[in-house]
């Protein structure tokens, strides 16, 4: 059975201000938390701080079943955190090691890491340490069980906007292995004029040209699954309303876009394990689709 959330817990998320507030991501996981604590939200086996590189902040964990997997499916997550904070790992909490944990059910092996922040370091940062990860995982995830070659990064909020420059070439670094992407509440149009502070923060005056993911999203060769959660702030849903419209004129079609039902901008990532049906189902089958056929076991 799919495992789902409490009519009162999900009117309790609908009921909270949508604004992207640190009350939000307090309420929200106190909610939250006690439905991971009784599902469990680690993995038999967590390898934890390996290095991608130089910096403190360029570090993942890779998370793995009681049996040594071969050949599975590589999920990799980058949180979110405006551009300046977040990390993979808060210990005693299930962030964010419920995505390896919801990875490894699945058969897959998880990966969640973490980046440098701004205003130390800014655009593209954030995609040349996507990029150096993914690089990371495709020299040395078979040893843990990974198919080198059916890697699918997920990112959520600022983690997205990493994934989808990095995607969108703007972080250098090479595509190989990557069987797909999923932008969960990210934003792609970074027209200045629009930015909040944050963007400020890392973007500082780039030209929205330079900056905007969306052109080369659009040309991406590796499969895209976008999100938008029901009570994500407006500015999110004017974003993935830009991308179908994009989309739809460049492909005559519309892409393939999860609207989150019943989440907020916390509990989307949130939601894995305990309220399936509102991303798990779409997010496995995405994974499911497009590893299925491709990678070449190491």
């Amino acid at each position: 059975m799919t495992q789902t959330l409490p009519a009162d817990v999900m009117a309790e998320l609908r009921a909270l201000d949508p604004a992207i507030t640190p009350e939000l991501g307090q309420s929200t996981w106190a909610l939250l938390t006690p439905f991971h604590e009784k599902a469990g939200y680690t993995a038999p086996r967590i390898d934890r701080d390996l290095s991608y590189g130089d910096n403190p902040r360029q570090r993942l964990d890779v998370h793995t079943g009681d049996e040594a997997a071969e050949a599975a499916a590589v999920v990799v997550f980058v949180h979110g955190g405006g551009f300046v904070a977040g990390d993979k790992h808060l210990p005693g909490t299930p962030r964010y090691d419920l995505v390896g944990a919801w990875a490894v059910r699945h058969g897959w092996v998880g990966v969640t890491m973490t980046y440098r922040l701004a205003p130390e370091h800014k655009w593209p940062a954030g995609a040349q340490d996507v990029a150096a990860a993914v690089d990371w995982i495709r020299n040395n995830i078979a040893g843990y069980g990974g198919d080198p070659g059916k890697i699918v990064v997920a990112g959520n909020s600022a983690g997205a906007v990493h994934v989808a420059s990095f995607l969108a070439g703007q972080g250098g670094g090479s595509l190989d292995g990557v069987s797909g992407g999923a932008l969960l509440s990210g934003i792609y149009d970074l027209d200045p004029a629009n930015r909040g502070e944050l963007e400020h923060i890392y973007y500082g005056d780039t030209p929205a040209e330079t900056a905007s993911t969306l052109p080369g999203l659009l040309d991406c060769p590796v499969p895209l699954l976008f999100t938008v959660a029901e009570f994500d702030p407006p500015n999110f849903h004017a974003q993935a309303a830009g991308v179908v419209a994009a989309w739809q004129a460049k492909h005559g079609r519309t892409p393939d876009l999860v609207w989150v039902e019943g989440h907020n901008h916390m509990s989307t990532i949130a939601s894995l394990g305990i309220d399936e049906p509102a991303l798990g189902v779409p997010l496995a089958r995405f994974i499911e689709r497009h590893t299925a056929e491709e990678g070449t076991a190491a």
